[in-house]
């Protein structure tokens, strides 16, 4: 028999408490399309679905004729899957972590280690940076979606500075001048006035930014009451992240942070250093194969502000500025590319209209991931043992120079996303 090297996977969920609940959630309503026999719970969280090799989430092969049971264990027994050129720039190892995600309540405020840091982190304290990669990640909505991304323009920090006092009182008078008089001078003067501000802010005594967390609560509750407009203070956001994080210092992040809001198949990248949190909908996600993050806000877990303030990237930029653009391929019409600056992964949207019945997933020289988002077909591949059968929530590993056949059977064409490494 021909080696198999196209093959479907079952893919571990993570029920993190910020996870949309049972089938409200797109992770469950993938799992479940996808494997009819799943039982979906609707207390439960469904965050992340994990499409990769990561030891804390390794898929499971869905073929009983592989003898290998994981698809990290099968790589490793056949790393020429990956292709040549990622099997020698990654040492034998995926290189990415596709995912999707299903937001319900806010994330931390955190950012990724480039590698050095990345490395310096996890040789110190490996209970918390579970390894020494670096984590850049970028996120293509499947519904509408929030997060905050990367620092607000100094003119709109400082309004903010201007309409919150407990804003101001806890960034002190010095520091909140200091950025409002860098506003019109050079760009370095800018961040350093805004890493002053922000580590002033992150750094704020427990019982100092509580007390004032609680008078700005109260204060907005009660102008919102009044039907006056809150939307100077940012009272809306605020208000949602505090009825989910009472007394967290992250609440003030969204006077420093931009909101940015994507429509289905817009991306945002998140380049190392980078302070984000997303705040709900639902994604698909890809990053380079690690588990490091460095949170400051808006979690129970561990915090290390310190780090984040010393890391971050201050360079300030609007909201429009995180969207990131997809390419359209000159080469098929229906396949949308998000390659970032980064050489771990690159991610295809593939919209296959109703009018085409027959499509080709093309070979491409990196080993890669095909989720099925809307649509059913029968695959065929000669490095596929048998004929497979697509439908929402189907998930394949596709090995390196291997293209796949599809037989469209949906009227509605289909929707697929891709994840590879294109070097």
């Amino acid at each position: 028999m021909a080696e198999i090297r196209v093959f479907p996977l079952a893919c571990p969920v993570q029920n993190y408490s910020w996870g949309k609940l049972g089938l409200q959630s797109e992770v469950a309503q993938l799992v479940a399309s996808g494997d009819p026999t799943a039982h979906i719970d609707p207390e439960q969280p469904y965050a992340e679905l994990w499409m990769g090799a990561h030891p804390k989430g390794d898929a499971a092969i869905r073929d009983n004729r592989i003898p290998q049971k994981t698809l990290g264990r099968w790589i490793a027994d056949n790393p020429a899957c990956l292709g040549a050129k990622v099997k020698d720039a990654f040492q034998g190892r995926l290189p990415f972590l596709f995912k999707v995600l299903s937001v319900r309540s806010a994330l931390s405020i955190q950012a990724h280690p480039n590698k050095e840091l990345a490395a310096k982190l996890h040789a110190q304290f490996p209970q918390h940076y579970p390894d020494a990669n670096h984590k850049p990640e970028m996120a293509i909505a499947l519904t509408p979606f929030e997060g905050l991304c990367g620092f607000r323009p100094v003119e709109e920090i400082a309004s903010f500075l201007r309409a919150v006092p407990e804003l101001r009182a806890l960034v002190g008078e010095v520091a909140a001048e200091q950025l409002e008089r860098s506003a019109s001078h050079d760009p370095r003067g800018v961040s350093a006035a805004l890493r002053v501000c922000f580590t002033r802010l992150m750094k704020s005594e427990k019982k100092c930014f509580v007390d004032q967390l609680n008078t700005l609560v109260q204060r907005i509750s009660r102008e919102a009451a009044e039907g006056q407009d809150t939307s100077g203070s940012n009272g809306d956001l605020l208000l949602r992240l505090h009825s989910q994080f009472p007394g967290d210092i992250g609440c003030f992040a969204v006077y420093f942070l931009n909101l940015v809001r994507l429509e289905p198949g817009e991306a945002m990248f998140l380049a190392a250093n980078e302070p984000h949190a997303y705040l709900q909908g639902d994604c698909v996600e890809c990053m380079a194969c690690s588990d490091n993050t460095v949170r400051a806000g808006l979690t129970p877990k561990f915090i290390d502000v310190l780090t984040l303030c010393e890391m971050l990237n201050y360079t300030p930029a609007p909201s429009s500025s995180k969207i990131f653009p997809a390419v359209q391929s000159p080469l098929d019409p229906s396949v949308f590319l998000y390659d970032p600056p980064v050489p771990d992964f690159t991610l295809m949207r593939i919209e296959i209209p109703s009018s085409i019945k027959l499509y080709l997933v093309s070979a491409v020289d990196s080993a890669s991931i095909l989720l099925v988002v809307q649509g059913t077909a029968v695959g065929t591949s000669t490095a596929a043992a048998s004929e497979m059968a697509l439908r929402r929530g189907s998930v394949l590993f596709v090995s390196a120079n291997e293209s796949i056949s599809l037989r469209l059977s949906s009227p509605d064409g289909m929707l697929l996303f891709r994840a590879c490494c294109l070097l």
